[in-house]
């Protein structure tokens, strides 16, 4: 089995990957996130890993079965492809060879879970892991009487069809996604790199473990990857500033934004990230702290000067 012991930071990655994919598949989805956690966790006997968050609400295209469920095809794409180049390019001549009523599409309804453990104090000394949570359903006939694709693209990925109840097909499964070592993350933007710098020398990074609080949303595209700080919290309230709001209060709301997130500082961070907290809290802030207020700790104070002179977001 492959460990990280206290002596090795950063084994190989591929070695790691290939590890925790193993652990995924002898763990049932049924046990819950804590199973996983406790299967993975064997892994990293040095230091403990968290499940930071989950996020759901996604789906991918699946396969075709029979109205028994029977598998017919793993991916409906290039088992339609097939079927068309047997019926010569005709699409209609496709769907008349077809059984009617007997074929249904699926698709893949999933969540990603988020583990991370932290190898270090450093913000990027962290690994982050992604299991996705997955379950094929039922989605639709694959025939109907009274709908005609126009296309391939259209009978593949439709968008205005007759669906089918949303039965499983099979049980659920967890599949390994990906696992990120932080500190190879920052090439990618500068936005994120100099949100590591922020958390580093505040009283964040003074009283918290970044990959506590947040993980690291990484999407390639156009030959060009990009990697942007998400919170983890479920749901940060909004947090902006009032007419002529000023000093205490201002300084409690803050606070009481810090103390519900469960770090301090926390505030500056979500307002790099989301529009629920104003940029105009930093003005507001700034002022106060260039007048007779001071509650805030120098090196936030610091950040803060820095981002006000050279504002930036992620």
């Amino acid at each position: 089995m492959t460990m990280i012991a206290s002596t090795t930071v950063h084994p190989p990655v591929a070695e790691l990957e290939l590890a925790v994919a193993r652990h995924c598949q002898d763990c049932s989805p049924e046990g819950g996130i804590g199973s996983l956690v406790r299967t993975l966790q064997r892994l990293f006997p040095a230091w403990p890993l968290r499940h930071v968050l989950t996020r759901g609400g996604w789906y991918r295209l699946g396969g075709v079965v029979d109205l028994d469920g029977e598998r017919v095809a793993e991916q409906i794409r290039p088992w339609a492809e097939a079927a068309l180049a047997a019926a010569g390019g005709d699409l209609e001549q496709m769907l008349d060879e077809l059984p009617q009523g007997r074929l249904f599409a699926t698709r893949v309804e999933g969540r990603t879970h988020y583990l991370t453990v932290a190898t270090g104090h450093s913000p990027d000394a962290a690994i982050q892991i992604e299991v996705e949570e997955l379950q094929e359903v039922f989605e639709r006939p694959l025939t109907d009487p009274d709908w005609f694709p126009e296309g391939l693209g259209e009978f593949i990925d439709p968008v205005d069809v007759p669906r089918v109840e949303p039965e499983p097909v099979g049980a659920p499964r967890l599949v390994f996604r990906r696992l990120l070592r932080l500190d190879t993350l920052e090439e990618h933007d500068t936005g994120l790199r100099r949100f590591f710098a922020d958390w580093a020398r505040s009283s964040a990074g003074e009283q918290a473990q970044l990959c506590h609080h947040w993980i690291v949303a990484v999407r390639d595209g156009g030959g060009r990857g990009s990697a942007r700080p998400v919170a983890a919290c479920a749901a940060a309230p909004p947090l902006t500033v009032g007419e002529g709001m000023r000093g205490t209060a201002l300084a409690n709301q803050l606070h009481a934004f810090d103390r519900r997130l469960g770090y301090p500082f926390a505030w500056y961070f979500h307002m790099l990230t989301s529009p629920r907290v104003s940029h105009q809290l930093v003005e507001a802030v700034h002022a106060d702290l260039m007048g007779a207020y001071d509650y805030l700790p120098a090196r936030d104070l610091q950040v803060l000067r820095d981002w006000y002179r050279d504002p930036y977001g992620v």
